[in-house]
C-alpha cells in the first residue's frame, strides 16, 4: 500500500512540475527478446543489441523512472503481456488481431522481412520469386512465437501447400537451413545476415551441406515497444510513461540519433 501511495504522489508531483527527486523514483521492468540478434539478445545475462541500446538512451532521459531491461524468450514475453504480469516488451510488430492485449508505442525502426532458402529448393522456380506463390511445397522455418509471413502464407500453410517448422532462435533455424532440414527461413534480413556471419566465424558454415540465398523480400515491418493492456491498473504510471517515452523516441528519430545508434552497434 505504501509503494502505491508513493507512486501516486510521484505522478502528482510530476504533473505539477516538480522534479523527480521530490519523491521516490519509480522502478520499472521492461522485457526484451533474448534471441533476436542483432536487434535484441541475451549476453552474459544482460540484454544486448540495437533495441536495448536505443531504449537505454531513451530511458536515461526519463528522470522519474529507473528502468531495468530484462531479456526473456519471446514466447514468455508475450505471455507476460497477455496476462498483464509485465508492463512492456520489445520489439513486437503491430498485430492488433493476433495480439489484442498489446498497445504499441511510437514506431522505433523499420525492419525488412525476407526469405532465405537453400539453392537446391529454389531450382526450377521463378527468379525473382514471388512470396508465397512461388514457394509452394516447401518447409519454412520461423522463430517460435513470431507471427510472420503474411496472410497468404498462413492460408497456404493451412491448406497444406506449404509447411511451417518452428525453432527457438535465429541460429537454430539457420543451422536447420544449412543442414537441409528446412527449405527456407523467414525473418528480418539484417538479423539473418548478422547470425550467418557469426556462424561462419564459429567455423560451422564450412560444414554446410548446401548454399543458401536470399530468395524474396516479403514485406517491411515497423517495430515498437508493446505495452500490456491487461494489467487492470497494476501500473498506474503507465500513461505517463508511454507519453514521455513516445516524445523521446520522436526526438531521437528527428535528430538522427537512432540511426547513429544502429550504426554503432553493427560496427562492433
Amino acid at each position: 500500500m505504501k509503494n502505491k501511495i508513493m507512486k501516486a504522489l510521484l505522478l502528482l508531483l510530476l504533473a505539477l512540475g516538480f522534479p523527480a527527486s521530490a519523491a521516490e523514483i519509480i522502478e520499472v521492468s521492461i522485457y526484451a527478446d533474448e534471441s533476436y540478434p542483432p536487434y535484441s539478445y541475451k549476453e552474459n545475462g544482460e540484454a544486448g543489441g540495437i533495441y536495448p541500446a536505443i531504449f537505454s538512451k531513451a530511458f536515461e532521459r526519463m528522470q522519474a523512472y529507473k528502468v531495468h531491461i530484462k531479456p526473456v524468450s519471446w514466447k514468455r514475453g508475450l505471455m507476460l503481456m497477455e496476462t498483464g504480469q509485465g508492463l512492456a516488451l520489445f520489439p513486437p510488430y503491430n498485430r492488433p488481431l493476433e495480439r489484442p492485449y498489446l498497445t504499441i508505442s511510437e514506431p522505433v525502426l523499420v525492419e525488412q522481412v525476407v526469405a532465405f532458402c537453400s539453392e537446391n529448393s529454389m531450382k526450377g522456380r521463378k527468379h525473382p520469386a514471388v512470396w508465397p506463390d512461388d514457394f509452394h511445397g516447401l518447409k519454412v522455418g520461423v522463430n517460435a512465437g513470431f507471427n510472420i509471413g503474411g496472410d497468404k502464407y498462413k492460408k497456404a500453410v493451412k491448406d497444406g501447400k506449404m509447411y511451417e517448422d518452428q525453432a527457438p532462435s535465429n541460429r537454430s533455424n539457420i543451422l536447420k537451413l544449412l543442414l537441409g532440414r528446412i527449405d527456407c527461413y523467414v525473418n528480418d534480413r539484417l538479423s539473418i545476415l548478422w547470425e550467418i556471419e557469426r556462424i561462419k566465424a564459429d567455423g560451422v558454415y564450412a560444414d554446410s551441406r548446401q548454399a543458401i540465398v536470399e530468395a524474396a523480400v516479403i514485406n517491411q515491418e515497423q517495430a515498437y515497444l508493446g505495452y500490456t493492456n491487461r494489467d487492470n491498473g497494476r501500473y498506474p504510471y503507465k500513461v505517463d510513461f508511454m507519453r514521455a517515452l513516445n516524445q523521446i523516441l520522436i526526438d531521437m528519430k528527428k535528430s538522427g540519433e537512432i540511426q547513429k545508434i544502429v550504426e554503432e552497434v553493427l560496427s562492433k
